[in-house]
C-alpha cells in the first residue's frame, strides 16, 4: 500500500462526503458490484477479525467504514486458488509477506523467495547462519504451526501480519483440518502443498504461481527434474541384488530409524538403497529398535544424521557385529544449513539424493560431488561456498568426497 496516494484519496473522500454514495446505496448496488468489490468487503471484514483477535478493534463501525470505503474507492485485488489438499482458498493477487507453517515450508520459501519470508519456525543456529543468504539471517522466530511440538501462538502470527501461511508436507485429513482451523481462527489464507519427493517439481511450480515468483520456480523445478531423472536412470541400471542394503541411524544411539515408505528414508530408497527396516508403523514413520534387530538385518551401509553416533559407533562393541561398521561403510550426512537426508524433509533433500546415488553406485559416476555441492548452494540457497566450507560439510560423507 502507498500511503501517500491513499491519503490523497481519503482527503478527496472527506471533501466530497456530502455527495458521496451512502451505505444504503452501496448495499443496493451490491448485486451489481464487481467481484473485486465484494472481495474487498470480505477482506476488510477478515482484517477486522484479525484485529479483534488481537484486542485492537474499537468497534464494528470501523469494519463497516473500511468495507464501504474499500468498495467505493479501491477494491483489493484477490483470487481463489486450489491447493494440494483440494481446498479453494482466497489469496491476495500480490503476496509479499509469507509465514511458513513448519520447517519443510520454511526451506521451500527460503529457496523460492527469501525476501517474502517474514520469520523462522526455528531461529537458525550460529553454525547455520554463514550458509544462509544475509537477507534472512536476522529474521525473528515465529514458531511452528504444524508437526511435532507446534510452538506458534496465534496472536504472534496475527501480529506478524502474513498475507498467507504455507505448509509443505503431508496433505492428509489431519493437516487439512489444521489448515481450516487456523484459517478460520485468524482470517489468514492457509495453503497446503504436497511435499512428497515425487511432487517436488509440481510443488515448486504451484507455489511459484501462488506467490508471484514463476520464473524462479521454473528455474528450480527444471533443476529438480534433472536430478530426479538422473537418479531414476541410474537406479534402473542396477538390479536389486546389486543395490546396497541400507540402515538410517538417528540419535546418539543410532537406534531410531525410519521404516520403508517413511518420509525420513524416502531419498535413500529413491537413490537405490534397500531400506532394511521392515514393519513398524504401517504408513511409514520413525521407529525405535533394539541393537539385536539391527544386527539381525545386518545392513552393509549405514547412513547417520547424528555426529555423536558417527564418532562413537566404531568403538561400540555391539555395532562392530554389523557389516556396515566392519566394512567401514558408515557415512555422516552433512547438515548445514539443512540436513541432506531429512531434517527437514524438503528441498534440501535433492542434494542428498545426488550424494546418495553416487555413494551407492560410485563406479557409475565420474563427476565432482564437491563442485555439485557448490552449484546447489549457489542456485538453491543463493550463497557462495568456499573450499573450506565444502571441506566442513563433506568431512565424513564418503571417501571420494574428501
Amino acid at each position: 500500500m502507498i500511503f501517500t496516494e491513499r491519503s490523497k484519496v481519503t482527503r478527496s473522500f472527506l471533501q466530497a462526503r456530502n455527495s458521496a454514495p451512502s451505505a444504503g446505496w452501496c448495499a443496493k448496488g451490491e448485486k451489481r458490484a464487481t467481484d473485486g468489490c465484494s472481495r474487498s468487503i470480505r477482506i476488510a471484514v477478515r482484517a477486522a477479525r484479525r484485529r479483534t483477535l488481537c484486542g485492537r478493534l474499537a468497534g464494528g463501525s470501523v469494519t463497516l467504514a473500511v468495507a464501504i470505503l474499500a468498495c467505493w474507492i479501491s477494491p483489493t485485488p484477490a483470487r481463489v486458488v486450489v491447493d494440494s489438499g483440494g481446498r479453494s482458498v482466497e489469496i491476495p493477487d500480490r503476496v509479499e509477506r509469507i509465514q511458513a507453517a513448519g520447517p519443510p515450508a520454511s526451506v521451500l520459501l527460503y529457496v523460492l523467495a527469501p525476501e517474502k519470508l517474514i520469520g523462522w519456525v526455528r531461529k537458525p543456529r550460529a553454525a547455520e547462519l554463514p550458509f544462509l543468504n544475509p537477507v534472512v539471517r536476522k529474521l525473528p522466530e515465529i514458531g511452528r504451526l504444524t508437526g511435532r511440538g507446534d510452538t506458534a501462538n496465534l496472536e504472534v502470527v496475527l501480529k506478524a501480519k502474513p498475507d498467507v501461511i504455507i505448509d509443505f508436507g503431508s496433505v492428509n485429513p489431519t493437516y487439512v483440518s489444521l489448515a481450516d482451523r487456523v484459517q478460520t481462527q485468524t482470517g489468514i489464507p492457509y495453503l497446503l502443498i504436497d511435499g512428497r519427493l515425487a511432487n517436488t517439481v509440481a510443488g515448486l511450480r504451484l507455489v511459484g504461481e501462488f506467490i508471484g515468483v514463476q520464473q524462479r520456480a521454473q528455474q528450480l523445478a527444471a533443476r529438480v527434474a534433472e536430478i530426479l531423472g538422473e537418479t531414476d536412470r541410474t537406479v534402473a541400471a542396477f538390479p536389486t541384488p546389486q543395490r546396497p542394503r541400507v540402515y538410517l541411524a538417528r540419535q546418539a544411539t543410532g537406534l531410531q530409524t525410519g521404516n520403508r515408505g517413511s518420509i525420513n528414508t524416502e531419498i535413500i530408497e529413491r537413490a537405490g538403497g534397500i531400506n532394511v527396516v521392515e514393519g513398524g508403523r504401517e504408513a511409514g514413520g520413525l521407529v525405535n529398535l533394539s541393537l539385536e534387530q539391527v544386527i539381525a538385518w545386518n545392513p552393509d551401509t549405514i547412513i547417520t544424521v547424528d555426529t555423536n553416533f558417527y564418532d562413537s559407533v566404531k568403538s561400540s562393541p555391539g555395532w562392530l557385529n554389523v557389516a556396515g561398521v566392519k566394512e567401514d561403510r558408515v557415512f555422516l550426512s552433512p547438515d548445514l544449513p539443512y540436513g541432506w537426508i531429512d531434517e527437514p524433509p524438503s528441498i534440501n533433500r535433492l542434494l542428498g539424493l545426488q550424494w546418495l546415488v553416487r555413494l551407492f553406485f560410485p563406479n557409475h559416476f565420474s563427476d565432482d560431488m564437491r563442485a555439485m555441492t557448490h552449484d546447489f548452494y549457489k542456485l538453491f540457497y543463493q550463497v557462495e561456498l568456499s573450499e573450506a566450507d565444502v571441506d566442513v560439510m563433506l568431512r565424513a560423507a564418503g571417501p571420494r568426497l574428501k
